[in-house]
């Protein structure tokens, strides 16, 4: 069927074209029960026969019998070849071709028939009889008709049964290497799962993409996960979606959890519309996926600093979407395995009738997180919470604003005005310490105008025009000074600045070029301190300590989410531990 594309072009564009919006385009579409029904587009009907499921991602006309999935739609409503329908969705959808021919897709069914083979092996482990597998899977409470249905597996402990296996059918080693079912050094070939539970990984399409492996003992990794290949790319997948898809469309929401275990271990327990990230920060394309079958979204992450902020990463990248994301707390129990092994399927139905919108979540987590009894606390509060709002609609963030206004005693118009932004002119003003926080949000992306600096930068220079003293003081933070006038204002104040005397403004004066002399002025005029000097160094001080940890936060975040957790588990652990120790100086700062 993909003849003359390589890779994974042809589930790429499954994956991230949805055939509803395809479709729609041009065909009026109503939903009709799980699916969709309009007027068939390939021959004359008055009543609508043609039908839509989105669950399975095809289409179907009762009356004239044409059926397919989105590229067969589009090559026969466009009267293309199949390579011309690839090409119009890859193009419409950015999605890159590389031609190849037929020899690449019979390497990947080749792929495709090695994991099938190899998920039947670690089956037939698990379930001829006693074995540390079965007995650890037992333990957890899951039953052998679970098991099944998810295909469990068992890989030994030996070092090489499952490469000898396929030694004896003739298989390449260097294919068994690239699926990451073994491993080599020194010339020596071994299996790579060994004395671990396998998980198979399936797409939607009933192909074996993959595996995860879980530790029987205390060994590392907890679990090991097979590398990306030509049949498995991690951002493009998402675990038990190949069984639950159905359910998800039926109960039209989805409890998105993070491991292999939370997705088994609830389907057992009746709560079948769920499904689970691969060991990754959820990707735009999983969110997609997800879109096929609903708009609602409920996340179900660990409650540890780890599920936490995963979940914060997981509501963004939903949100863009276009998802109803909601969070599920975790009251009793560190993850959804262990809350609803010990309290049971209805309880956990009410965390999920519990669970916080997208705003409600976010929130909650600054709550947590300020001292809103300080004054510090409270603006950065309302900064924050403001930026959370811009992204609801108008209707929404007016009953946020009023929520918020009634819970934190701070007024509907300062909410409103941190939204929409202070119109006003900076030049107008007369800030004291209790204004000068409110434009010093962020130094690094604080508006300016061409020359006219930052309101930290015009702090800083008043200081140390006001008081030389504070030259000394600012210096190690010189590298804030980043607008041209600002830092021309502040080079000319360390060459005229000598100890004990203050600094001779008339010299600075009739050194500067006029739009620099205009930012002098600005600050000379109309920046006042109210004899609370040392108080605005401080709070100056506080903020740029405060950006550069948030920076370097944001940083961490990004690069973790990009990280494979299998082969750079180093620069994660040391890239987390750095993570709790900013977190832990910005609580102390509080």
């Amino acid at each position: 069927m993909g003849a003359g594309f390589n890779d994974n072009i042809v589930d790429e564009i499954k994956s991230r074209c949805n055939i509803v919006d395809v479709i729609g385009r041009h065909v009026v579409l109503k939903k009709a029960g799980l699916n969709y029904k309009g007027v068939c587009p390939f021959h004359n009907e008055k009543t609508p026969s043609f039908v839509v499921s989105e669950a399975k991602q095809i289409f179907t006309c009762f009356g004239c019998g044409a059926t397919g999935d989105v590229i067969e739609f589009v090559q026969k409503y466009n009267n293309l070849d199949f390579h011309g329908s690839v090409e119009k969705l890859a193009d419409e959808y950015g999605i890159e071709i590389k031609s190849a021919g037929f020899h690449a897709e019979k390497e990947r069914a080749a792929l495709y028939e090695i994991n099938r083979e190899a998920a039947a092996y670690f089956y037939r482990a698990f379930a001829k009889g006693s074995n540390p597998g079965l007995e650890y899977m037992a333990k957890r409470g899951l039953d052998a008709a679970t098991l099944r249905k998810f295909g469990i597996g068992y890989a030994d402990a030996e070092w090489d049964s499952l490469y000898q296996y396929f030694l004896s059918k003739g298989a390449d080693p260097k294919t068994l290497l690239e699926l990451g079912l073994i491993s080599n050094s020194k010339d020596r070939y071994y299996d790579k799962y060994r004395n671990r539970v396998i998980f198979p990984i399936i797409n939607t399409r009933g192909k074996i993409i993959g595996f995860g492996g879980r530790i029987l003992g205390d060994g590392t990794p907890k679990y090991l996960n097979s590398p990306e290949s030509t049949i498995f790319l991690k951002k493009n997948n998402l675990y038990g979606l190949n069984l639950t898809r159905q359910d998800i469309n039926k109960e039209n929401y989805v409890i998105l959890v993070e491991g292999y275990m939370d997705v088994i271990s609830l389907y057992q327990h009746g709560i079948r519309n769920v499904s689970a990230s691969l060991g990754t920060a959820l990707t735009e394309n999983q969110a997609a996926m997800l879109k096929r079958y609903t708009d609602n979204v409920i996340l179900s992450y660990d409650a540890d600093a780890a599920g936490q902020a995963a979940a914060l990463r997981g509501l963004d990248i939903l949100h863009k979407s276009g998802c109803k994301v909601k969070v599920l707390h975790v009251t009793d129990g560190k993850d959804p395995d262990d809350f609803i092994k010990k309290n049971g399927k209805d309880e956990f139905l009410k965390l999920v009738h519990d669970a916080m919108s997208f705003a409600d979540y976010k929130i909650h987590i600054l709550k947590q997180r300020l001292d809103m009894n300080t004054t510090e606390g409270s603006v950065e509060f309302l900064q924050e919470t403001a930026k959370i709002l811009r992204e609801l609609s108008p209707v929404e963030a007016d009953i946020y604003i009023k929520k918020i206004a009634r819970e934190t005693k701070i007024s509907e118009g300062a909410i409103r005005l941190e939204i929409n932004g202070n119109n006003n002119s900076d030049h107008g003003r007369n800030p004291n310490i209790i204004t000068v926080r409110e434009p010093m949000r962020n130094q690094q992306t604080a508006v300016r105008t061409a020359g006219t600096g930052t309101m930290i930068e015009r702090y800083l220079i008043k200081l140390m025009l006001q008081k030389s003293s504070f030259v000394r003081k600012i210096k190690p933070y010189e590298e804030i000074f980043r607008s041209p006038s600002a830092y021309k204002i502040y080079e000319l104040i360390l060459s005229v600045y000598k100890d004990d005397e203050e600094i001779d403004i008339k010299k600075l004066e009739d050194s500067l070029e006029e739009e620099d002399s205009r930012l002098l002025h600005d600050i000379i005029e109309n920046i006042q301190f109210a004899d609370k000097e040392d108080q605005v160094f401080q709070d100056c001080v506080y903020r740029i300590h405060t950006s550069h940890l948030k920076k370097r936060e944001k940083e961490i975040i990004q690069i973790m989410s990009i990280l494979d957790d299998e082969k750079d588990r180093d620069k994660i652990e040391t890239l987390t531990i750095e993570l709790i120790e900013i977190q832990k100086e910005k609580n102390n700062r509080r």
